[in-house]
């Protein structure tokens, strides 16, 4: 068994920012490490640099992600707008792991994060025992930040094995193009499926369905942001499962919805009650037919990892607070709640960071200086 004082589950955004935050403060790499200095270690499911950047649809281009992701201390070079973001930000990535020497440890799996036990089963208070698909690790410490890509929602309406034509999560979302000629549910109000739906939809016949009529917010200023992340910090610390983005600050109108609302396919239809073998039954009785079915109905927290530290509330949730476990100190999850933005993520493994560096146990003597 391997020990180090910090372990980050993750190389994404949230992962990246803890990781750099951490080396900033004095932890060094446990693959650099040398005498009794602190020690993280990053480890990654993916084969490569980027998360979930690197699985995005080609279509989705720089001037429509530009200005919420970038990492701290780093600022992404500049890119041709309607370069794809898939193309640009895995590339970014990389060079930030290399410019910092983050040592991050691929492809490596976490199979489950336990509390230490005695022979006779107890649970104790020791290092969190991190068991991987490669070797096991004790760590004093654990900041997951997996986030949701690996955990597409697809919500069940009746009759959804029955449907003869297609269907598919935007995880999976690859080009319009293979759906020309086709016509093309799709399921959200989120930002995917504004985005998609103006996309196809200029290939293709779309019928776009959302359970609630959308509401178009006006203001998107500091103070309704702070509000509205106020309202996801409460969620989260009574352990009820986070709201996606848009459920937390409203829909916008972007670049997007204007376009496709000038074409005239911007027109929201109810939810359908039941999907049918070549299509889906609406509220009113009446039927549309449909060749695809769309399901951008996000994503849930990547955390069945965790499981064995029995986090999970009858509410659906785990409690939270600041990013910190409420039920196990030694556990942080950032990207999860109010800082699943990828603008929150940046501040949450910032904040984790300095949490750690507030236990007595993380105060050992620094390798390189804070």
């Amino acid at each position: 068994m391997r020990s180090v004082d910090v372990l980050v589950i993750g190389a994404g955004q949230a992962g990246l920012s803890a990781a750099y935050h951490l080396q900033r403060r004095g932890f060094v790499p446990v693959t650099r490490a040398s005498g009794d200095g602190r020690t993280f270690v990053v480890l990654d499911a993916e084969d490569g640099p980027g998360g979930a950047w690197q699985h995005r649809w080609a279509s989705l281009k720089m001037a429509t992600v530009n200005g919420i992701y970038e990492l701290p201390g780093f600022p992404v070079p500049p890119a041709d707008p309607d370069a794809s973001s898939r193309d640009v930000l895995p590339a970014y990535f990389a060079d930030y792991e290399q410019r910092f020497a983050l040592d991050v440890q691929r492809p490596v799996r976490v199979k489950a994060v336990r509390r230490p036990t005695m022979e006779d089963g107890t649970e104790t208070d020791g290092p969190l025992i991190v068991e991987t698909d490669s070797e096991t690790w004790s760590a004093d410490h654990v900041i997951n930040a997996t986030g949701t890509w690996t955990r597409p929602h697809w919500p069940y309406y009746p009759g959804r094995e029955n449907f003869r034509g297609r269907q598919l999560h935007v995880h999976d979302y690859v080009s319009a193009n293979e759906f020309a000629g086709k016509r093309v549910v799709i399921v959200g109000a989120g930002i995917s499926a504004t985005q998609l739906l103006e996309e196809i939809s200029r290939v293709t016949d779309t019928l776009w369905v959302t359970r609630a009529e959308p509401v178009w917010e006006d203001r998107f200023d500091t103070p309704t942001i702070v509000a509205a992340l106020a309202r996801a910090e409460e969620r989260v610390r009574e352990g009820l499962p986070p709201q996606s983005i848009v459920r937390v600050t409203g829909m916008h109108r972007t670049p997007w919805t204007e376009r496709a609302e000038a074409r005239g396919v911007l027109v929201r239809h109810p939810m359908f009650t039941r999907i049918e073998e070549h299509g889906v039954r609406m509220p009113d009785g009446s039927f549309e037919p449909a060749d695809v079915i769309l399901w951008a109905t996000g994503f849930r927290a990547e955390l069945r990892h965790l499981a064995p530290l029995r986090l999970r509330t009858p509410k659906g949730g785990i409690r939270v607070a600041n990013g910190r476990s409420l039920d196990e100190p030694r556990l942080f999850v950032i990207g999860y709640g109010p800082s699943q933005s990828t603008i929150g993520t940046n501040r949450a493994g910032r904040d984790a960071v300095i949490s750690i560096l507030a236990d007595p146990a993380a105060m050992k003597t620094p390798s390189i200086p804070a």
